[in-house]
């Protein structure tokens, strides 16, 4: 596959995912830019947005395996992993895959399961196996997890540990529909039908392709520099208690990257950076209790960093 078949191969899921979500283009960009950079994303917003169908239409748009897990106090880590089960008839043990074997998993308000269940996650996440009585299982490739929380002023709800947060390629937030795109839900019958009658358009052998294309799209010296500086501006910002991690200046250049390759672009810019910036660097990002007193927020403080970093100029092609 040559780079201008995957933008070509983005711009089919696109429109293939936005046939069934309305009035969120900015955010349909978002979830193919964590597709197209192989990462994780985390989805936060009020129930009744359409977080679960957003990643439903995602998952349907590219085939492969789907698996959803509903989240709850009662989800055991063995619910996700899998567990070994002995067999009488062949007198050993044999084991039970569990939901995580997959290429796209929805765990559904995962800020509802327990800290322990939680974590469960990490190695999935991060290692792209799981571990199970002492034996690795490699998951399927790809693999990605979309986990989809209520804001956890909720009812029941849990914070994720910062140690799971930083395995989020991304967060981003759903929001409400314009007013155009809700009224076309009330009056076109049949207009938000389902993600389940969505055919795929892609396979799992085209998104492997893209992500290694996505891995190609050049960056330059001074966009990295550009880069490392901002990382580094939120460890010594006054406001920033907790700044980026070096995990956090990976997913920057891979999404920057995903981010270009979008704007049909084979190199990063530094508009590409700051795109990007405020989902993979603002969940990453904890504040002072004396800022958050103060009103301000992780996003606030970004943007702060930003404005303060020299844009590089003159990039070679």
């Amino acid at each position: 596959m040559e780079q201008q078949q995957a933008m070509q191969m983005l711009d089919h899921i696109r429109r293939n995912m936005e046939s069934c979500i309305f009035g969120k283009k900015e955010e349909i960009t978002w979830m193919l830019t964590a597709l197209a950079a192989g990462g994780h994303v985390l989805i936060e917003d009020v129930p009744g947005t359409g977080k679960t169908q957003m990643v439903k239409a995602l998952a349907r748009s590219i085939g492969g395996v789907f698996h959803r897990i509903q989240c709850n106090p009662d989800l055991l880590p063995t619910d996700i992993t899998g567990v070994s089960i002995y067999h009488p008839k062949e007198e050993q043990f044999v084991f039970r895959p569990g939901p995580v074997m997959t290429n796209i998993l929805l765990a559904d308000e995962i800020n509802r399961a327990t800290t322990k269940t939680q974590s469960a996650l990490l190695e999935a996440m991060e290692e792209r196996h799981v571990s199970v009585d002492g034996i690795s299982y490699p998951l399927p490739k790809p693999f990605a997890l979309f986990a989809t929380q209520n804001p956890i002023e909720f009812d029941g709800t849990y914070s994720l540990p910062e140690a799971q947060l930083d395995r989020f390629l991304m967060k981003i937030k759903l929001g409400y529909p314009d007013a155009d795109s809700e009224k076309r839900l009330l009056l076109e019958p049949g207009a938000g039908r389902s993600a389940d009658s969505l055919s795929a358009v892609a396979s799992v052998d085209d998104i492997l392709e893209i992500q290694r294309i996505t891995e190609a799209i050049h960056l330059d010296n001074s966009v990295a520099d550009y880069m490392i500086s901002l990382i580094r501006g939120t460890r010594k910002h006054s406001a920033i208690l907790l700044g980026a991690s070096p995990r956090a200046g990976i997913a920057l250049a891979s999404c920057a990257k995903a981010f270009a390759l979008q704007q049909r672009r084979a190199f990063v810019l530094p508009d590409d950076v700051k795109a990007v910036a405020p989902l993979v660097l603002g969940h990453r990002l904890y504040l002072r209790s004396e800022a958050r007193m103060q009103g301000a927020t992780t996003i606030s403080v970004l943007e702060e960093v930003l404005r303060q970093i020299p844009v590089p100029v003159g990039l070679e092609r």
